[in-house]
Protein backbone atom coordinates (compact mmCIF):
# COMPACT_ATOMS: atom_id res chain seq x y z
CA UNK A 1 0.00 0.00 0.00
CA UNK A 2 1.62 3.55 -1.43
CA UNK A 3 1.38 6.29 0.75
CA UNK A 4 3.02 9.79 -1.21
CA UNK A 5 5.74 10.91 0.25
CA UNK A 6 3.29 14.79 1.53
CA UNK A 7 0.76 11.99 3.16
CA UNK A 8 3.93 10.78 4.98
CA UNK A 9 4.58 13.34 6.94
CA UNK A 10 1.06 13.60 8.33
CA UNK A 11 0.42 12.43 11.86
CA UNK A 12 -2.92 10.90 11.48
CA UNK A 13 -1.49 9.02 8.26
CA UNK A 14 1.41 7.58 10.57
CA UNK A 15 -0.69 6.58 13.41
CA UNK A 16 -2.98 4.41 11.08
CA UNK A 17 -0.03 2.71 9.32
CA UNK A 18 1.07 2.09 12.60
CA UNK A 19 -1.53 0.56 14.25
CA UNK A 20 -2.07 -1.62 10.95
CA UNK A 21 1.30 -2.72 11.16
CA UNK A 22 0.93 -3.76 14.74
CA UNK A 23 -2.20 -5.56 14.13
CA UNK A 24 -0.24 -7.43 11.52
CA UNK A 25 2.50 -8.78 14.20
CA UNK A 26 4.94 -6.97 12.25
CA UNK A 27 8.55 -6.57 14.55
CA UNK A 28 10.69 -4.11 12.48
CA UNK A 29 9.84 -1.01 10.82
CA UNK A 30 11.84 1.17 8.31
CA UNK A 31 10.62 4.41 8.85
CA UNK A 32 8.81 6.75 9.15
CA UNK A 33 9.88 10.01 6.96
CA UNK A 34 9.34 12.80 9.32
CA UNK A 35 9.99 13.61 12.60
CA UNK A 36 6.48 14.74 13.68
CA UNK A 37 4.93 11.20 11.77
CA UNK A 38 7.75 9.04 13.39
CA UNK A 39 7.03 10.46 16.85
CA UNK A 40 3.03 10.02 16.44
CA UNK A 41 3.64 6.12 15.68
CA UNK A 42 6.17 5.60 18.03
CA UNK A 43 4.10 4.91 21.12
CA UNK A 44 2.32 2.70 19.17
CA UNK A 45 5.38 0.86 17.86
CA UNK A 46 6.57 0.80 21.75
CA UNK A 47 3.23 -0.69 22.72
CA UNK A 48 3.83 -3.57 20.10
CA UNK A 49 7.56 -4.20 20.88
CA UNK A 50 7.78 -3.13 17.32
CA UNK A 51 11.56 -1.83 16.40
CA UNK A 52 11.38 1.91 14.11
CA UNK A 53 14.46 2.44 12.44
CA UNK A 54 13.90 5.63 10.36
CA UNK A 55 16.33 7.20 7.68
CA UNK A 56 15.30 10.53 7.93
CA UNK A 57 13.39 11.52 11.15
CA UNK A 58 15.85 13.96 12.72
CA UNK A 59 14.46 15.52 15.94
CA UNK A 60 16.42 15.28 18.76
CA UNK A 61 13.93 14.31 21.16
CA UNK A 62 13.27 11.12 19.72
CA UNK A 63 15.95 9.57 21.19
CA UNK A 64 17.15 11.84 23.88
CA UNK A 65 14.19 12.40 25.62
CA UNK A 66 14.15 8.51 26.67
CA UNK A 67 10.46 7.91 25.96
CA UNK A 68 11.00 5.63 22.61
CA UNK A 69 13.60 3.26 23.69
CA UNK A 70 12.55 1.10 20.62
CA UNK A 71 13.92 3.90 17.96
CA UNK A 72 16.71 3.96 16.22
CA UNK A 73 18.12 6.15 13.35
CA UNK A 74 20.31 5.94 10.58
CA UNK A 75 21.03 10.17 9.77
CA UNK A 76 22.73 12.34 12.44
CA UNK A 77 20.15 14.38 15.11
CA UNK A 78 18.93 18.03 14.29
CA UNK A 79 21.17 19.64 16.64
CA UNK A 80 24.35 18.71 14.28
CA UNK A 81 22.45 20.05 11.58
CA UNK A 82 21.94 23.37 13.63
CA UNK A 83 25.17 23.35 14.97
CA UNK A 84 26.79 22.70 11.27
CA UNK A 85 24.18 25.27 9.39
CA UNK A 86 25.01 28.10 12.50
CA UNK A 87 29.18 27.52 12.01
CA UNK A 88 28.58 28.09 8.25
CA UNK A 89 26.31 30.99 8.59
CA UNK A 90 28.72 32.80 11.01
CA UNK A 91 32.18 31.23 9.91
CA UNK A 92 32.37 30.76 5.76
CA UNK A 93 29.77 32.99 4.85
CA UNK A 94 30.86 35.30 7.24
CA UNK A 95 27.40 36.63 8.29
CA UNK A 96 26.35 39.20 10.81
CA UNK A 97 22.50 39.93 11.29
CA UNK A 98 20.62 35.93 10.64
CA UNK A 99 17.11 36.00 10.30
CA UNK A 100 15.68 32.57 11.33
CA UNK A 101 12.54 31.10 10.06
CA UNK A 102 10.60 27.71 10.78
CA UNK A 103 7.45 26.18 9.81
CA UNK A 104 6.27 25.43 13.68
CA UNK A 105 6.78 21.60 13.27
CA UNK A 106 8.73 19.09 15.29
CA UNK A 107 11.54 18.61 12.54
CA UNK A 108 11.32 22.53 11.17
CA UNK A 109 11.76 24.57 14.75
CA UNK A 110 13.82 21.79 16.45
CA UNK A 111 16.58 22.92 13.87
CA UNK A 112 15.65 26.24 14.04
CA UNK A 113 16.02 26.59 17.80
CA UNK A 114 18.94 24.38 17.61
CA UNK A 115 20.29 27.15 14.99
CA UNK A 116 19.50 30.01 16.95
CA UNK A 117 21.12 28.54 20.55
CA UNK A 118 24.48 28.04 19.04
CA UNK A 119 24.46 30.94 16.68
CA UNK A 120 23.65 32.82 19.93
CA UNK A 121 26.54 31.07 22.22
CA UNK A 122 28.83 31.77 19.91
CA UNK A 123 28.87 35.66 19.54
CA UNK A 124 29.68 36.20 15.95
CA UNK A 125 26.53 37.05 14.58
CA UNK A 126 22.50 38.25 15.75
CA UNK A 127 19.50 36.53 15.09
CA UNK A 128 17.44 40.05 13.97
CA UNK A 129 14.49 37.66 13.53
CA UNK A 130 12.62 34.71 14.79
CA UNK A 131 9.06 33.31 12.94
CA UNK A 132 6.97 30.45 12.49
CA UNK A 133 5.38 30.47 8.91
CA UNK A 134 2.00 28.36 8.43
CA UNK A 135 2.88 25.56 5.75
CA UNK A 136 1.09 25.16 2.84
CA UNK A 137 0.21 28.91 2.52
CA UNK A 138 0.67 30.47 -1.03
CA UNK A 139 2.37 33.98 0.31
CA UNK A 140 5.43 34.39 2.39
CA UNK A 141 5.48 38.10 1.04
CA UNK A 142 4.99 39.84 4.88
CA UNK A 143 7.73 37.49 6.26
CA UNK A 144 9.84 38.34 3.06
CA UNK A 145 9.73 42.17 3.72
CA UNK A 146 10.42 41.72 7.16
CA UNK A 147 13.75 39.77 6.50
CA UNK A 148 14.82 42.95 4.14
CA UNK A 149 13.58 45.54 7.32
CA UNK A 150 15.56 43.65 9.41
CA UNK A 151 18.94 43.87 7.18
CA UNK A 152 19.76 39.65 7.21
CA UNK A 153 22.77 38.76 5.29
CA UNK A 154 21.41 35.28 5.95
CA UNK A 155 18.40 33.40 6.42
CA UNK A 156 18.44 30.25 8.01
CA UNK A 157 14.98 28.11 7.48
CA UNK A 158 13.54 24.98 9.20
CA UNK A 159 11.33 22.94 7.35
CA UNK A 160 10.96 21.22 3.92
CA UNK A 161 10.86 21.69 0.14
CA UNK A 162 7.53 22.97 -0.39
CA UNK A 163 7.92 26.55 1.48
CA UNK A 164 11.55 26.57 0.93
CA UNK A 165 10.91 27.00 -2.58
CA UNK A 166 8.49 29.48 -2.31
CA UNK A 167 10.38 31.63 0.22
CA UNK A 168 13.35 31.51 -2.19
CA UNK A 169 11.27 32.25 -4.97
CA UNK A 170 9.97 35.50 -3.03
CA UNK A 171 12.79 36.72 -1.99
CA UNK A 172 14.48 36.26 -5.77
CA UNK A 173 11.29 38.50 -6.51
CA UNK A 174 11.72 41.08 -4.24
CA UNK A 175 15.41 41.03 -4.49
CA UNK A 176 16.44 39.98 -1.43
CA UNK A 177 20.02 38.76 -1.92
CA UNK A 178 20.42 37.21 1.85
CA UNK A 179 22.03 33.56 1.41
CA UNK A 180 19.90 30.60 2.01
CA UNK A 181 20.57 27.95 3.99
CA UNK A 182 18.12 24.83 5.50
CA UNK A 183 18.34 21.59 6.30
CA UNK A 184 18.03 18.22 4.47
CA UNK A 185 14.67 18.41 4.39
CA UNK A 186 15.36 20.84 1.38
CA UNK A 187 18.00 18.97 0.09
CA UNK A 188 16.70 16.51 -3.16
CA UNK A 189 14.84 16.08 -6.21
CA UNK A 190 11.52 18.17 -5.04
CA UNK A 191 13.42 21.49 -4.20
CA UNK A 192 14.86 21.85 -7.27
CA UNK A 193 12.12 20.75 -9.39
CA UNK A 194 9.65 23.34 -8.11
CA UNK A 195 12.15 26.11 -7.18
CA UNK A 196 13.39 25.80 -10.92
CA UNK A 197 16.16 28.61 -11.81
CA UNK A 198 15.43 30.14 -7.97
CA UNK A 199 17.32 27.12 -6.33
CA UNK A 200 20.55 28.35 -7.39
CA UNK A 201 23.13 28.90 -4.84
CA UNK A 202 20.86 27.90 -2.15
CA UNK A 203 22.35 26.17 0.66
CA UNK A 204 21.57 22.71 2.27
CA UNK A 205 22.94 20.63 5.39
CA UNK A 206 22.58 17.08 4.53
CA UNK A 207 23.99 13.74 5.45
CA UNK A 208 27.54 13.17 4.21
CA UNK A 209 28.52 12.06 0.79
CA UNK A 210 28.60 8.25 1.51
CA UNK A 211 29.16 7.09 -2.28
CA UNK A 212 32.94 6.20 -1.63
CA UNK A 213 31.57 3.26 0.43
CA UNK A 214 31.57 -0.38 -1.40
CA UNK A 215 28.11 -1.18 0.18
CA UNK A 216 26.95 1.89 -0.98
CA UNK A 217 28.27 2.18 -4.51
CA UNK A 218 26.57 -1.82 -5.16
CA UNK A 219 23.08 -1.00 -3.20
CA UNK A 220 23.27 1.86 -6.13
CA UNK A 221 24.23 -0.47 -8.79
CA UNK A 222 21.79 -2.83 -7.96
CA UNK A 223 18.84 -0.07 -7.61
CA UNK A 224 19.96 1.31 -11.15
CA UNK A 225 19.83 -2.25 -12.92
CA UNK A 226 16.49 -3.12 -11.48
CA UNK A 227 14.47 0.41 -11.86
CA UNK A 228 16.67 1.95 -14.72
CA UNK A 229 17.17 5.52 -12.73
CA UNK A 230 19.15 6.93 -10.11
CA UNK A 231 17.59 6.46 -6.25
CA UNK A 232 15.76 9.29 -4.66
CA UNK A 233 16.69 11.13 -1.67
CA UNK A 234 17.49 8.96 2.13
CA UNK A 235 18.03 6.35 -0.48
CA UNK A 236 21.32 5.74 1.28
CA UNK A 237 20.10 6.31 4.93
CA UNK A 238 17.16 3.75 4.06
CA UNK A 239 19.06 1.26 2.51
CA UNK A 240 21.76 0.97 5.76
CA UNK A 241 18.43 1.18 7.77
CA UNK A 242 17.29 -2.61 6.13
CA UNK A 243 20.98 -3.68 6.45
CA UNK A 244 21.22 -2.80 10.36
CA UNK A 245 17.70 -4.40 10.33
CA UNK A 246 19.00 -7.85 8.96
CA UNK A 247 22.43 -7.90 10.35
CA UNK A 248 20.35 -7.69 13.93
CA UNK A 249 18.14 -10.79 12.85
CA UNK A 250 20.38 -12.53 11.82
CA UNK A 251 22.79 -12.37 14.33
CA UNK A 252 20.36 -12.40 16.92
CA UNK A 253 18.80 -15.94 15.36
CA UNK A 254 15.48 -14.63 15.98
CA UNK A 255 12.82 -11.06 15.64
CA UNK A 256 12.60 -11.27 19.24
CA UNK A 257 12.31 -7.43 20.49
CA UNK A 258 15.54 -7.62 22.85
CA UNK A 259 17.55 -10.53 21.29
CA UNK A 260 17.52 -7.91 17.79
CA UNK A 261 17.80 -4.81 19.98
CA UNK A 262 20.77 -6.11 22.00
CA UNK A 263 22.54 -6.78 18.16
CA UNK A 264 21.76 -3.35 17.04
CA UNK A 265 23.49 -1.38 19.94
CA UNK A 266 26.52 -3.81 19.74
CA UNK A 267 27.06 -5.33 16.68
CA UNK A 268 28.45 -3.32 13.90
CA UNK A 269 27.41 -3.57 9.93
CA UNK A 270 29.26 -2.29 6.89
CA UNK A 271 26.29 -0.17 5.17
CA UNK A 272 25.46 2.18 2.52
CA UNK A 273 26.32 5.08 4.87
CA UNK A 274 29.74 3.17 6.00
CA UNK A 275 30.68 0.78 9.33
CA UNK A 276 27.90 1.86 11.71
CA UNK A 277 26.40 0.87 15.13
CA UNK A 278 24.30 2.58 17.46
CA UNK A 279 24.83 4.39 20.95
CA UNK A 280 22.71 3.60 24.00
CA UNK A 281 20.13 6.47 22.33
CA UNK A 282 19.73 4.73 19.25
CA UNK A 283 21.24 7.36 17.59
CA UNK A 284 23.34 5.96 14.49
CA UNK A 285 27.83 6.25 15.85
CA UNK A 286 29.87 7.07 12.03
CA UNK A 287 26.95 9.10 10.65
CA UNK A 288 27.58 12.90 10.07
CA UNK A 289 26.13 16.04 8.22
CA UNK A 290 28.08 18.16 5.54
CA UNK A 291 26.89 21.49 3.66
CA UNK A 292 26.08 21.08 -0.03
CA UNK A 293 24.95 24.39 -2.46
CA UNK A 294 22.77 24.51 -5.90
CA UNK A 295 25.43 24.74 -8.32
CA UNK A 296 24.08 24.45 -11.99
CA UNK A 297 21.01 22.86 -10.82
CA UNK A 298 22.22 20.03 -9.00
CA UNK A 299 23.01 19.91 -4.78
CA UNK A 300 27.37 19.58 -4.42
CA UNK A 301 28.89 18.90 -1.14
CA UNK A 302 30.83 21.96 -0.16
CA UNK A 303 34.47 21.55 1.01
Amino acid sequence: ELVSLDDQCKPEIATNVATKLASEGVSVVIGHVCSGATKAALGIYKESDIIAISPSATNPPLTQSGDYPNFYRTIAPDDDQGKLASDFATGKLGAKKIAIIHDKGDYGKGFADFAKQFIEAGGKAKVVMYEGITPGAMDYSAVVQKIRREGADAVIFGGYHPEASKLVGQMKKKRVKAAFIGPDGIKGDGFLDIAGKNAEGVYATGPMDVTQFAANQKARADYTAKYGKEPGTFFDQGYAALQAALNAIEKAKSTDYEAVSKVLKSSFVDSAVGKIKFDAKGDAEGVGFSVYQVQKGVFVEQK
